[in-house]
C-alpha cells in the first residue's frame, strides 16, 4: 500500500502529537486531518484578523491575543496546543510579529 498523501505536515505540527521519545501520540491519519483543519482555520482567519486591525483600530498582538484567546475556549474545535499553533500560522501568514508566548518553532519550518 502506498502513501498518497500529498500535504507535507511541518514538524512545528507534528510537534504538538510527539512524546518525549518523539513518537507520535496519535495516528498519523489523526495528525494529518488536525494539520489540515488548523492550517484550513488560520488561512481563513487572515482576512478576519485584517478587519479586526482596522475596525478595533488596535495593534497587531492584541489582534493575535485575541484570536488566541477565542480559539482556546470550549468550542472552538482546537485543542490548547493546536490554538496556539494556529495563531503562531496565522502571524505568518500575515507578516505580523509572533506572540511572546507562542512556540519557538512555528509553522514557517513548513516552507
Amino acid at each position: 500500500m502506498s502513501d498518497e498523501y500529498q500535504i507535507d505536515v511541518p514538524p512545528s505540527f507534528f510537534a504538538l502529537y510527539t512524546d518525549a521519545r518523539h513518537r507520535l501520540t496519535a495516528p498519523l491519519r489523526t495528525v494529518r486531518e488536525r494539520y489540515e483543519a488548523c492550517e484550513d482555520l488560520a488561512c481563513h482567519l487572515v482576512d478576519h484578523a485584517r478587519g479586526l486591525l482596522f475596525q478595533l483600530g488596535v495593534d497587531e498582538s492584541d489582534v493575535l491575543e485575541r484570536c488566541l484567546r477565542g480559539l482556546q475556549s470550549a468550542d472552538s474545535g482546537v485543542s490548547g496546543d493546536e490554538a496556539r499553533w494556529v495563531v503562531h500560522r496565522l502571524a505568518e501568514l500575515l507578516g505580523w510579529p509572533f506572540l511572546r508566548d507562542a512556540p519557538e518553532a512555528g509553522p514557517s519550518d513548513e516552507a
